[in-house]
């Protein structure tokens, strides 16, 4: 359920002046209210096609229920639409979800092995026939569903629902999404919440009367720093050649055209 938003604030002031005519709204008031957030279907799907790039170099992002790979990046297994991983306990999470819709499927044999691996880059008892069953379950609408119930569940609404708390548009909106897809929803300071923690030391959000730019580019430059810790998340250019150049634009509401590069790779969404 999305959060309301806060009362327009313009410049720490409150949008309606008191010279305003009663029931006026402010033009840029009126702007905000009528462009769509990502709880818009087509404005989720840019969002999933925008993350996609930078996860798996494609904007095609529902061909990727059967992705797996077991990357040598400390996370174990790496697999589906929004990348569970075996050591966080995401990818068991959702093998037992998928597990409830459709006891028997070819991955329920695996759930002792997710979990002693859970916490671990252990592949012991998953390995090729892990690999081959994961892809066998990927044609199975359940499983897909259970991918997409699992990525809003954990991932999507909690990143959506705190931008919009914050007063953020569909950019700030997808730029949390994106952060915490990569760094996890913890609050430890390598985590969504610390990053946000971050970047509220640094700037307002809207939502507290702060400028939209500023603290969006507080955001980032935080977030930066946490992917700079770890080898496998070093390129930044996930954020200074994709979420930045929306932001040097003013394109808060991520209207197409929307053209940005992601590890060299261009792209462009037209609609």
């Amino acid at each position: 359920m999305a959060l309301a938003l806060p009362a327009l604030v313009l410049g720490g002031t409150p949008a309606a002046s008191a010279a305003a005519p009663a029931g006026a709204v402010a033009p840029s008031a009126r702007v905000r209210a009528s462009a769509p957030g990502l709880d818009d279907p087509h404005m989720k799907d840019i969002a999933m096609r925008l993350v996609c790039s930078a996860e798996n170099s494609s904007l095609e992002w529902r061909r990727f229920f059967a992705y797996i790979e077991p990357y040598d990046d400390g996370r174990g297994y790496t697999g589906g639409i929004i990348g569970f991983t075996s050591r966080t306990g995401d990818m068991l999470e959702l093998v037992e979800n998928y597990t409830r819709a459709r006891p028997g499927n070819p991955l329920a044999a695996f759930l002792p092995a997710l979990r002693r691996a859970k916490g671990s880059d252990s592949h012991a008892g998953l390995g090729k026939p892990f690999e081959e069953a994961w892809r066998e379950a990927a044609r199975d609408t359940a499983f897909q569903q259970a991918q997409e119930d699992l990525r809003d569940r954990m991932y999507f609404d909690p990143a959506f629902q705190q931008a919009k708390a914050d007063g953020l548009r569909a950019l700030g909106q997808f730029v949390y999404y994106d952060a915490i897809v990569m760094h996890g929803p913890g609050g430890d300071e390598d985590s969504f919440g610390g990053i946000r923690k971050s970047a509220l030391a640094k700037a307002r959000p809207p939502s507290r009367g702060g400028d939209e730019r500023a603290y969006l580019n507080a955001f980032l430059d935080a977030r930066k720093k946490v992917m700079k810790k770890e080898e496998a998340h070093s390129d930044t250019s996930r954020v200074d050649t994709a979420q930045r150049v929306f932001l040097d634009n003013g394109n808060f509401d991520l209207r197409p055209p929307l053209k940005w590069k992601v590890y060299g790779d261009s792209y462009r969404i037209d609609e």
